[in-house]
């Protein structure tokens, strides 16, 4: 036997982040890992990329010592390497392993794993203002060849934003970034002690997908809940500068919600959320539902963006989606979980959902699953046409039905130095829904919206982006 060895074998046709995770768990081992890749003649119908390509994009992983070509069956190779370990995916572990009988004849291993799952928050504000210079996105080069997307065809579906009737309910909110001085330890208790300078408020939540719609052209509807506050002035302030018909409920038994973030030295030290997740009476969902109704037919896509503050009630939301499927309506829905609330697998049969890695995981009360697996669970699950995972400074993992055999594919991130990643998955998602009603493939979809996510965490706080921003981003990758 080898001790010092572990081979990994496969097709590979998509280096996404969970074969990374798989990639990374085997040198954890302090031994030499090798990758079998399966040939064109070995795989045959189940490849999407020549072995020439896909044997180029493993040798470039720095984690990857060797790799070489399977031609044979793989009892004959493990016989002839006799590796300590054979390493595969968690989704095999409670299938039929060919491996096991050749493991098992010299003492191998057969080891199930999904690599490490980390949901630790990486701080990535490292500029306090936005500064228009400093956005350099890397294009995805691999991805567009793949899906023979073209700058003319990205162009024209921008274009197109200006006829989507869209509508958007969910939970608003106002977002404060409150500017600091640190001044050290407090000497009666062992507290930090800071002192504001100053403070900016911005539309968030369900409000700035509909700001994003309105500024990227499409002709927008948003209904949401408001309290009987002051706050509630703002956001009334801020929306009489748009073009969105906004429909403002009031219920005078929660607050608008007020998110406030400390920040100091271009770090947030503290958020303190002013939130009710109580859930909206009964009287307020017949209005809601009422209203949506007198819209329905003028509209050809809808947008869920929950945040779980009670203004999508599960009834409520089965009652709107299936007025929806009546009149043809495109649906996209994003269930936002701040900790174990929120479920997005509550969104059936819908187009698009965009869940983050996290809150798929929750979702499907599942820890252990790699991605491809955890992306098909929650399909079944939800009966929905698409996913697209967020892993946030990994990019985005995309499962697509439509076929017997289900697609997947990956977008690194396409902004390497992001300033404040709040917001980029409603730029994502508003995007996302936009380039679908206008006709755009689901990659190009993909596509368009990390640009706009990428776009959105070049800046601090919760600023709509504009059609012309993202028309330039697509220029700039010069196809």
């Amino acid at each position: 036997m080898n001790k010092d060895l572990i081979i990994i074998f496969g097709n590979f046709n998509i280096i996404h982040p969970g074969h990374l995770r798989l990639f990374r768990y085997a040198k954890s081992f302090n031994k030499e890992v090798r990758i079998g890749l399966f040939s064109d003649d070995y795989a045959k119908d189940d490849l999407l990329i020549g072995e020439e390509y896909r044997l180029e994009a493993l040798k470039a992983n720095s984690y990857i010592d060797k790799c070489f070509l399977v031609n044979q069956p793989i009892e004959e190779i493990i016989l002839e390497h006799k590796p300590f370990a054979v390493l595969k995916g968690k989704e095999y572990e409670n299938a039929s392993n060919p491996e096991t009988s050749a493991l098992n004849s010299y003492g191998g291993k057969l080891i199930f794993s999904s690599g490490d799952v980390s949901f630790s928050s990486i701080d990535l504000l490292r500029k306090e203002y936005f500064d228009s210079n400093r956005i350099h996105l890397t294009p995805p080069r691999d991805f567009i060849s793949r899906h023979k997307i073209t700058e003319t065809d990205l162009l024209q579906i921008i274009d197109k934003f200006q006829n989507v009737k869209a509508c958007i309910l969910g939970d608003i909110i106002v977002d404060e970034y409150i500017d600091s001085e640190p001044l050290g330890m407090s000497q009666e208790d062992p507290t930090i002690a800071i002192k504001p300078l100053s403070s900016r408020k911005f539309i968030g939540g369900a409000g700035i997908v509909a700001m994003h719609g309105d500024r990227l052209g499409a002709d927008v509807n948003f209904m949401t809940v408001l309290g009987e506050d002051e706050r509630q002035d703002f956001v009334h302030q801020e929306f009489q500068k748009t073009n969105i018909n906004a429909n403002f409920l009031i219920d005078p038994f929660r607050p608008t919600t007020l998110k406030s973030r400390y920040r100091a030295k271009n770090k947030t030290l503290l958020r303190v959320n002013d939130v009710s997740e109580i859930t909206i009476s009964e009287s307020l969902q017949e209005t809601i539902l009422l209203e949506f109704s007198k819209i329905a037919n003028t509209i050809n896509v809808l947008i869920f963006s929950d945040f779980n503050y009670g203004f999508l009630p599960t009834n409520l939301v089965k009652k709107i989606t299936e007025i929806a499927k009546v009149n043809n309506i495109l649906v996209l829905a994003d269930s936002q979980s701040s900790s174990q609330t929120g479920d997005i697998a509550r969104y059936k049969s819908v187009h698009l959902i965009t869940p983050t890695e996290r809150e798929a995981r929750i979702s499907q009360r599942d820890n252990q699953e790699g991605l491809v697996q955890l992306a098909k669970d929650l399909m079944d699950s939800t009966q929905c046409q698409n996913i697209f995972l967020k892993l946030g400074e990994e990019g985005v993992f995309m499962h697509i039905g439509g076929t017997d055999q289900h697609e997947t594919d990956q977008i690194n991130a396409l902004n390497s130095a992001p300033i404040d990643t709040a917001g980029a998955g409603d730029s994502l998602l508003i995007t996302s829904a936009l380039c679908i009603a206008a006709g755009a493939t689901i990659w190009q979809t993909a596509l368009l919206g990390s640009i706009a996510a990428a776009i959105q965490v070049s800046r601090v706080g919760n600023i709509p982006i504009t059609k012309d921003e993202i028309i330039e981003a697509v220029k700039s990758f010069k196809f």
